[in-house]
Protein backbone atom coordinates (compact mmCIF):
# COMPACT_ATOMS: atom_id res chain seq x y z
CA UNK A 1 0.00 0.00 0.00
CA UNK A 2 1.31 3.44 -0.90
CA UNK A 3 2.16 5.95 1.80
CA UNK A 4 1.35 9.63 2.00
CA UNK A 5 4.80 10.52 0.69
CA UNK A 6 4.63 8.35 -2.43
CA UNK A 7 4.21 10.40 -5.58
CA UNK A 8 2.70 9.51 -8.96
CA UNK A 9 4.89 9.96 -12.01
CA UNK A 10 4.31 11.60 -15.37
CA UNK A 11 5.28 9.45 -18.33
CA UNK A 12 6.50 11.18 -21.47
CA UNK A 13 5.98 8.33 -23.92
CA UNK A 14 2.23 8.84 -24.26
CA UNK A 15 -0.64 11.17 -23.46
CA UNK A 16 -1.36 9.09 -20.38
CA UNK A 17 0.11 10.00 -17.02
CA UNK A 18 0.59 7.14 -14.58
CA UNK A 19 -1.29 7.44 -11.31
CA UNK A 20 0.80 4.66 -9.79
CA UNK A 21 3.30 5.59 -7.09
CA UNK A 22 6.86 4.39 -7.42
CA UNK A 23 7.02 0.76 -6.33
CA UNK A 24 3.25 0.33 -6.22
CA UNK A 25 1.79 -2.93 -7.52
CA UNK A 26 0.22 -2.54 -10.95
CA UNK A 27 -1.51 -4.61 -13.61
CA UNK A 28 -0.91 -3.91 -17.32
CA UNK A 29 -3.92 -3.11 -19.51
CA UNK A 30 -6.61 -4.63 -17.26
CA UNK A 31 -9.43 -3.35 -19.47
CA UNK A 32 -8.05 -4.86 -22.67
CA UNK A 33 -7.38 -8.27 -21.14
CA UNK A 34 -10.75 -8.34 -19.38
CA UNK A 35 -12.56 -7.51 -22.61
CA UNK A 36 -10.78 -10.38 -24.38
CA UNK A 37 -11.97 -12.77 -21.67
CA UNK A 38 -15.54 -11.56 -22.04
CA UNK A 39 -15.37 -11.79 -25.84
CA UNK A 40 -14.30 -15.43 -25.54
CA UNK A 41 -17.63 -16.11 -23.86
CA UNK A 42 -19.85 -13.80 -25.91
CA UNK A 43 -19.46 -13.48 -29.71
CA UNK A 44 -21.68 -10.38 -29.70
CA UNK A 45 -18.95 -8.24 -28.11
CA UNK A 46 -17.13 -5.91 -30.50
CA UNK A 47 -14.45 -3.33 -29.79
CA UNK A 48 -14.60 0.14 -31.34
CA UNK A 49 -12.35 3.17 -31.04
CA UNK A 50 -11.63 6.56 -32.61
CA UNK A 51 -7.93 6.26 -33.45
CA UNK A 52 -7.00 5.57 -29.81
CA UNK A 53 -6.84 1.79 -29.57
CA UNK A 54 -3.32 1.84 -28.15
CA UNK A 55 -4.17 4.53 -25.62
CA UNK A 56 -7.33 2.88 -24.33
CA UNK A 57 -5.79 -0.63 -24.20
CA UNK A 58 -8.20 -1.79 -26.91
CA UNK A 59 -5.20 -2.91 -28.97
CA UNK A 60 -5.13 -6.02 -26.74
CA UNK A 61 -8.61 -6.87 -28.02
CA UNK A 62 -7.79 -5.97 -31.63
CA UNK A 63 -4.88 -8.41 -31.74
CA UNK A 64 -7.03 -11.24 -30.42
CA UNK A 65 -10.19 -10.45 -32.41
CA UNK A 66 -9.24 -8.37 -35.47
CA UNK A 67 -12.50 -9.28 -37.20
CA UNK A 68 -14.46 -7.83 -34.24
CA UNK A 69 -12.43 -4.63 -33.98
CA UNK A 70 -13.61 -1.43 -35.67
CA UNK A 71 -11.27 1.54 -36.07
CA UNK A 72 -13.44 4.59 -36.78
CA UNK A 73 -10.65 7.14 -37.22
CA UNK A 74 -10.58 10.56 -35.57
CA UNK A 75 -14.37 10.85 -35.57
CA UNK A 76 -15.88 10.46 -32.11
CA UNK A 77 -19.39 11.41 -33.21
CA UNK A 78 -19.25 8.71 -35.87
CA UNK A 79 -17.92 6.28 -33.25
CA UNK A 80 -20.95 6.77 -31.02
CA UNK A 81 -23.43 6.71 -33.89
CA UNK A 82 -21.90 3.53 -35.30
CA UNK A 83 -21.87 1.93 -31.84
CA UNK A 84 -25.58 2.63 -31.60
CA UNK A 85 -26.11 0.99 -34.98
CA UNK A 86 -24.12 -2.07 -33.95
CA UNK A 87 -26.20 -2.37 -30.78
CA UNK A 88 -29.38 -2.21 -32.88
CA UNK A 89 -28.10 -5.20 -34.84
CA UNK A 90 -27.65 -7.22 -31.64
CA UNK A 91 -23.97 -6.64 -30.95
CA UNK A 92 -22.52 -5.38 -27.65
CA UNK A 93 -20.15 -2.58 -28.65
CA UNK A 94 -17.45 -1.37 -26.28
CA UNK A 95 -16.62 2.10 -27.60
CA UNK A 96 -13.37 3.64 -26.36
CA UNK A 97 -11.78 7.06 -26.61
CA UNK A 98 -10.58 9.76 -24.23
CA UNK A 99 -13.22 10.99 -21.82
CA UNK A 100 -13.01 14.56 -23.13
CA UNK A 101 -13.85 13.40 -26.64
CA UNK A 102 -16.55 10.96 -25.58
CA UNK A 103 -18.37 13.61 -23.57
CA UNK A 104 -17.67 17.09 -24.90
CA UNK A 105 -17.31 16.19 -28.57
CA UNK A 106 -19.87 13.39 -28.97
CA UNK A 107 -22.44 14.30 -26.31
CA UNK A 108 -25.40 14.83 -28.63
CA UNK A 109 -24.78 11.54 -30.43
CA UNK A 110 -24.64 9.67 -27.13
CA UNK A 111 -27.82 11.40 -25.98
CA UNK A 112 -29.85 10.99 -29.18
CA UNK A 113 -28.54 7.80 -30.77
CA UNK A 114 -27.63 5.67 -27.75
CA UNK A 115 -29.43 6.81 -24.62
CA UNK A 116 -32.78 7.86 -26.06
CA UNK A 117 -33.26 4.37 -27.48
CA UNK A 118 -31.66 2.72 -24.43
CA UNK A 119 -29.17 0.87 -26.62
CA UNK A 120 -26.70 -1.64 -25.24
CA UNK A 121 -23.51 0.40 -25.75
CA UNK A 122 -20.61 0.49 -23.29
CA UNK A 123 -18.64 3.75 -23.46
CA UNK A 124 -15.24 3.30 -21.83
CA UNK A 125 -13.43 6.61 -21.54
CA UNK A 126 -9.76 7.08 -20.65
CA UNK A 127 -8.02 10.03 -18.94
CA UNK A 128 -10.91 10.90 -16.62
CA UNK A 129 -10.66 13.90 -14.32
CA UNK A 130 -7.13 15.09 -13.60
CA UNK A 131 -5.18 12.05 -14.84
CA UNK A 132 -3.16 13.81 -17.50
CA UNK A 133 -0.82 16.74 -17.30
CA UNK A 134 -1.63 18.03 -20.78
CA UNK A 135 -4.03 20.77 -19.77
CA UNK A 136 -7.75 21.49 -20.22
CA UNK A 137 -7.98 20.05 -23.74
CA UNK A 138 -7.44 16.57 -22.27
CA UNK A 139 -8.70 16.97 -18.69
CA UNK A 140 -12.21 15.49 -18.43
CA UNK A 141 -13.04 17.20 -15.17
CA UNK A 142 -16.77 17.53 -15.89
CA UNK A 143 -17.56 14.16 -17.50
CA UNK A 144 -19.52 12.70 -14.57
CA UNK A 145 -21.81 15.72 -14.43
CA UNK A 146 -22.49 15.48 -18.15
CA UNK A 147 -23.16 11.76 -18.23
CA UNK A 148 -25.21 11.69 -15.01
CA UNK A 149 -27.61 14.10 -16.70
CA UNK A 150 -28.43 11.71 -19.58
CA UNK A 151 -31.53 9.55 -18.99
CA UNK A 152 -30.96 5.75 -19.09
CA UNK A 153 -27.18 6.16 -18.67
CA UNK A 154 -25.39 4.17 -15.97
CA UNK A 155 -22.20 5.89 -14.77
CA UNK A 156 -19.25 3.99 -13.22
CA UNK A 157 -15.91 5.19 -11.82
CA UNK A 158 -13.70 2.19 -10.96
CA UNK A 159 -10.79 2.48 -8.54
CA UNK A 160 -8.05 0.12 -9.69
CA UNK A 161 -7.04 -2.75 -11.97
CA UNK A 162 -9.07 -5.37 -10.12
CA UNK A 163 -12.25 -3.34 -10.21
CA UNK A 164 -11.72 -2.41 -13.86
CA UNK A 165 -11.64 -6.11 -14.73
CA UNK A 166 -14.70 -6.81 -12.64
CA UNK A 167 -16.57 -3.85 -14.14
CA UNK A 168 -15.99 -5.08 -17.68
CA UNK A 169 -17.61 -8.41 -16.81
CA UNK A 170 -20.51 -6.71 -15.03
CA UNK A 171 -21.36 -4.15 -17.71
CA UNK A 172 -21.10 -6.79 -20.43
CA UNK A 173 -23.98 -8.57 -18.68
CA UNK A 174 -25.95 -5.37 -18.02
CA UNK A 175 -28.59 -4.48 -20.60
CA UNK A 176 -28.43 -0.78 -21.44
CA UNK A 177 -25.99 2.09 -22.00
CA UNK A 178 -23.04 2.52 -19.64
CA UNK A 179 -20.42 5.23 -19.27
CA UNK A 180 -17.32 3.89 -17.50
CA UNK A 181 -14.26 5.90 -16.62
CA UNK A 182 -11.29 3.89 -17.86
CA UNK A 183 -8.02 3.45 -15.97
CA UNK A 184 -5.52 2.25 -18.58
CA UNK A 185 -1.86 1.40 -19.00
CA UNK A 186 -0.18 0.11 -15.85
CA UNK A 187 -3.05 0.49 -13.40
CA UNK A 188 -2.53 0.34 -9.60
CA UNK A 189 -3.79 -2.72 -7.75
CA UNK A 190 -5.16 -2.06 -4.25
CA UNK A 191 -8.62 -3.55 -3.76
CA UNK A 192 -7.44 -7.16 -3.74
CA UNK A 193 -6.27 -6.51 -0.17
CA UNK A 194 -9.91 -5.98 0.85
CA UNK A 195 -11.44 -9.13 -0.68
CA UNK A 196 -13.31 -6.80 -3.01
CA UNK A 197 -16.06 -7.71 -5.47
CA UNK A 198 -17.71 -5.06 -7.65
CA UNK A 199 -21.49 -5.01 -7.83
CA UNK A 200 -23.45 -2.70 -10.10
CA UNK A 201 -25.16 0.02 -8.09
CA UNK A 202 -23.52 -0.91 -4.78
CA UNK A 203 -21.22 1.04 -2.48
CA UNK A 204 -18.74 -0.96 -0.38
CA UNK A 205 -17.24 -0.16 3.03
CA UNK A 206 -13.57 -1.03 2.65
CA UNK A 207 -12.53 -0.13 6.20
CA UNK A 208 -14.34 1.26 9.24
CA UNK A 209 -13.34 4.10 11.52
CA UNK A 210 -14.85 6.25 14.26
CA UNK A 211 -13.40 9.71 13.52
CA UNK A 212 -13.76 10.29 9.77
CA UNK A 213 -15.77 8.76 6.94
CA UNK A 214 -14.34 9.30 3.46
CA UNK A 215 -16.82 8.57 0.66
CA UNK A 216 -15.01 8.29 -2.66
CA UNK A 217 -14.92 6.87 -6.16
CA UNK A 218 -12.28 6.00 -8.72
CA UNK A 219 -8.74 7.23 -8.13
CA UNK A 220 -9.81 8.99 -4.95
CA UNK A 221 -10.64 5.71 -3.22
CA UNK A 222 -6.99 4.75 -3.60
CA UNK A 223 -6.08 8.13 -2.14
CA UNK A 224 -8.60 7.69 0.69
CA UNK A 225 -7.03 4.38 1.69
CA UNK A 226 -3.61 6.03 1.70
CA UNK A 227 -4.99 8.88 3.81
CA UNK A 228 -6.43 6.37 6.28
CA UNK A 229 -3.02 4.74 6.66
CA UNK A 230 -1.29 8.11 7.05
CA UNK A 231 -3.73 9.50 9.63
CA UNK A 232 -3.66 6.27 11.66
CA UNK A 233 -0.14 7.31 12.68
CA UNK A 234 -1.75 10.33 14.37
CA UNK A 235 -4.42 8.16 16.04
CA UNK A 236 -7.12 9.37 13.65
CA UNK A 237 -9.45 6.53 12.72
CA UNK A 238 -10.67 6.81 9.11
CA UNK A 239 -13.40 4.78 7.42
CA UNK A 240 -13.49 4.48 3.61
CA UNK A 241 -16.74 3.94 1.71
CA UNK A 242 -16.10 3.25 -1.98
CA UNK A 243 -18.86 4.31 -4.40
CA UNK A 244 -17.94 3.04 -7.88
CA UNK A 245 -21.44 3.40 -9.34
CA UNK A 246 -22.22 7.11 -9.54
CA UNK A 247 -25.58 6.49 -11.19
CA UNK A 248 -27.69 4.83 -9.93
CA UNK A 249 -26.34 5.89 -6.55
CA UNK A 250 -26.48 3.53 -3.58
CA UNK A 251 -28.26 6.09 -1.43
CA UNK A 252 -29.31 3.60 1.24
CA UNK A 253 -25.75 2.54 2.08
CA UNK A 254 -24.46 6.12 1.94
CA UNK A 255 -27.21 7.55 4.13
CA UNK A 256 -26.83 4.81 6.72
CA UNK A 257 -23.08 5.41 6.88
CA UNK A 258 -23.64 9.16 7.31
CA UNK A 259 -26.19 8.69 10.12
CA UNK A 260 -23.41 7.57 12.46
CA UNK A 261 -22.84 10.47 14.82
CA UNK A 262 -19.52 12.00 15.73
CA UNK A 263 -17.77 11.50 12.39
CA UNK A 264 -16.54 14.07 9.92
CA UNK A 265 -17.81 13.07 6.44
CA UNK A 266 -15.51 13.85 3.52
CA UNK A 267 -16.61 13.26 -0.08
CA UNK A 268 -13.60 12.88 -2.38
CA UNK A 269 -13.75 12.80 -6.16
CA UNK A 270 -11.47 13.31 -9.15
CA UNK A 271 -13.96 15.68 -10.79
CA UNK A 272 -15.07 19.27 -10.62
CA UNK A 273 -17.06 20.20 -7.54
CA UNK A 274 -20.03 20.82 -9.87
CA UNK A 275 -22.42 17.99 -10.68
CA UNK A 276 -20.48 14.91 -9.63
CA UNK A 277 -20.45 12.50 -6.70
CA UNK A 278 -20.41 15.27 -4.09
CA UNK A 279 -23.57 16.98 -5.29
CA UNK A 280 -25.32 13.63 -5.77
CA UNK A 281 -24.58 12.61 -2.18
CA UNK A 282 -25.40 16.04 -0.75
CA UNK A 283 -28.84 15.95 -2.40
CA UNK A 284 -29.49 12.44 -1.08
CA UNK A 285 -28.54 13.48 2.46
CA UNK A 286 -30.69 16.60 2.23
CA UNK A 287 -33.71 14.62 1.08
CA UNK A 288 -33.19 12.14 3.93
CA UNK A 289 -32.72 14.98 6.46
CA UNK A 290 -29.31 13.65 7.45
CA UNK A 291 -26.90 16.45 8.30
CA UNK A 292 -23.36 15.29 9.09
CA UNK A 293 -20.40 17.62 9.33
CA UNK A 294 -19.59 17.55 5.62
CA UNK A 295 -16.54 18.49 3.54
CA UNK A 296 -15.89 18.09 -0.17
CA UNK A 297 -12.55 17.25 -1.82
CA UNK A 298 -12.92 17.97 -5.54
CA UNK A 299 -11.39 19.93 -8.38
CA UNK A 300 -12.25 23.64 -8.56
CA UNK A 301 -14.75 25.09 -11.01
CA UNK A 302 -12.07 26.45 -13.33
CA UNK A 303 -9.80 25.41 -16.16
CA UNK A 304 -6.82 23.60 -14.66
CA UNK A 305 -3.15 24.11 -15.40
CA UNK A 306 -0.87 21.82 -17.37
CA UNK A 307 2.15 20.19 -15.76
CA UNK A 308 3.37 17.16 -13.85
CA UNK A 309 0.66 15.28 -11.97
CA UNK A 310 2.30 15.31 -8.53
CA UNK A 311 2.37 19.11 -8.65
CA UNK A 312 -1.15 19.38 -10.06
CA UNK A 313 -2.64 16.92 -7.56
CA UNK A 314 -1.07 18.85 -4.69
CA UNK A 315 -2.17 22.20 -6.14
CA UNK A 316 -5.77 21.13 -6.54
CA UNK A 317 -6.04 19.24 -3.27
CA UNK A 318 -6.48 15.64 -4.43
CA UNK A 319 -3.10 14.24 -3.39
CA UNK A 320 -2.73 12.00 -0.36
CA UNK A 321 -0.56 14.51 1.50
CA UNK A 322 -2.88 17.49 0.98
CA UNK A 323 -6.01 15.46 1.76
CA UNK A 324 -4.43 14.22 4.98
CA UNK A 325 -3.44 17.73 6.04
CA UNK A 326 -6.88 19.14 5.26
CA UNK A 327 -8.71 16.41 7.18
CA UNK A 328 -6.51 17.03 10.22
CA UNK A 329 -7.33 20.73 10.02
CA UNK A 330 -11.07 20.07 9.64
CA UNK A 331 -11.04 17.92 12.77
CA UNK A 332 -9.65 20.71 14.93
Amino acid sequence: MSTATAKPRLTTSSMMASIAAEGQRTTPAPFGHALVRQAEQDPRIVGMTADLGKYTDLHIFSRQYPERFLQMGMAEQLLMAAAGGMAKEGFIPFATTYAVFATRRAYDFIHQVIAEENLNVKICAALPGLTTGYGPSHQATEDLAMMRAIPNMMVIDPCDALETEQCVAAIAQHQGPVYMRLPRGRVPLVLDEYDYQFELGKAKLLRDGKDVLVISSGLMTMRALEVADALAKDAIDVAVLHVPTIKPLDTQTIIEACRREGRLVVIAENHTQIGGLGEAIAMSLLMARVQPQLRHVALPDQFLDAGALPTLHDRYGISTAVMSANIKAWLQ
